[in-house]
């Protein structure tokens, strides 16, 4: 979001497709905090309000973390235990969604369907 032109052009027209809802997990946003507090990656002014926007200029639904989210957490078949990973997995299964990722690991893994953003 903060840096588009980063995104591969196949990304950039799957996010801007009408016809595809856009989904995050609250660990996604977790994680752009927990990433930013150590400087991997640079929101503009302060953190938290810039998070903030970010979902209300975006149609985003939010996936709720729930029961079958966590089971689903330690059931994922991944090369590791990043636990920020196995919840982005198992979120995208069990609402059926497609994880849009730059993370080689999680590609690799082919536990999930992947739109890779590498």
């Amino acid at each position: 979001m903060s840096d588009p032109d980063r995104l591969p052009h196949r990304v950039i027209h799957e996010l801007r497709d009408d016809e595809n809802e856009l989904w995050f997990s609250s660990i996604s946003v977790w994680e752009i905090l927990l990433l930013s507090e150590k400087n991997r990656i640079i929101l503009r002014g302060d953190r938290i309000k810039a998070v903030r926007d970010i979902f209300l200029q975006v149609p985003f639904r939010e996936a709720p973390l729930n029961r079958e989210v966590a089971i689903q957490s330690r059931l994922v078949a991944l090369p590791h235990q990043d636990p920020a990973d196995r919840f982005l997995v198992a979120t995208a299964l069990v609402y059926d969604l497609t994880l849009v990722t730059a993370d080689k690991r999680i590609i690799d893994a082919e536990a999930v369907q992947v739109l890779s953003a590498l």
